[in-house]
């Protein structure tokens, strides 16, 4: 990815304790972390949230596989489009479980920033990169 994306540059304005706005950069860096143009996670990202208001992660669990692929695909979000979808609603479901929707509660249950990202790790399709673009802004507000 030549080119950096910002929780800001998306409209996302992060504060602490704030869960919508981490939810979403969770979201955006997520779709970013792939092998894909960033401009193009960025596309997604917007048609997800923005267009299809799924900007929790309730929201987003009900929605199904089928209705995840068609948002990605007017993005242009069309490599691994099915894997993608299915960990979209894997990575929400598994938050609304395990820490009640809430990236707040990750922090909360996390001693510190290595722990926090440990748990990150354990979300399915969640890798290094991920947790990079994730926290290269949300540490700020998270530590």
């Amino acid at each position: 990815m030549a080119r950096s994306i910002s929780a800001a540059q998306l409209g996302i304005q992060l504060k602490p304790d704030d869960d919508a706005s981490l939810f979403k950069w969770f979201i955006a860096s997520f779709l970013m972390g792939k092998r894909i143009q960033a401009p193009i996670a960025a596309q997604a990202y917007k048609v997800i949230v923005e267009e299809e208001g799924r900007n929790t992660p309730r929201k987003l669990q009900h929605c199904t596989s089928r209705e995840l692929v068609a948002m990605l695909g007017r993005a242009h979000y069309v490599r691994y489009d099915e894997t993608t979808a299915q960990r979209l609603l894997d990575l929400s479901a598994r938050l609304n479980a395990d820490y009640g929707g809430k990236i707040t509660r990750i922090r909360q249950a996390s001693e510190d920033r290595q722990a926090f990202e440990q748990r990150l790790a354990e979300f399915d399709g969640v890798g290094p990169k991920t947790i990079e673009i994730f926290m290269r802004d949300a540490a700020q507000v998270l530590f």
